[in-house]
């Protein structure tokens, strides 16, 4: 299944990147994570990690590809199963465009809609 979620915002483009570019930082913005496992400051290509959200959970993750300042793809591994999610940030004149586009199983990928769709939300804003 494949789910394309567009979200603009009044936030610059360039403190959006390094919100996404910047591990440490996703629990700023994404309430579905509490913390990340990662060794690097910033995303690199073929390197992977551990995002830890509510309730114990875990997932796997690997970086597949960043193209700064606009875009990333990384794998998501949750539930025996993979979830693709791909990025891109683009400035726009009222601040900056950030899209999303999920792609794996039905039953992962619709209730995270939502979820990633409040995140984005957050991640454009003041």
């Amino acid at each position: 299944m494949r789910r394309h979620l567009e979200v603009c915002g009044p936030r610059d483009a360039a403190d959006v990147w390094d919100r996404y570019v910047r591990p440490a930082r996703w629990a700023e913005w994404s309430p579905q994570i509490r913390s990340v496992d990662y060794a690097e400051p910033e995303l690199r290509e073929r390197t992977g990690g551990v995002v830890h959200g509510p309730f114990g959970v875990r997932a796997r993750f690997f970086v597949a590809r960043v193209s700064p300042p606009q875009s990333w793809l990384w794998d998501v591994f949750v539930a025996g199963a993979a979830v693709e999610l791909s990025h891109r940030v683009e400035p726009v004149a009222e601040g900056t465009r950030t899209t999303l586009t999920i792609r794996g199983p039905g039953p992962l990928v619709l209730p995270y809609v939502p979820l990633a769709r409040l995140a984005l939300r957050r991640l454009v804003s003041d």
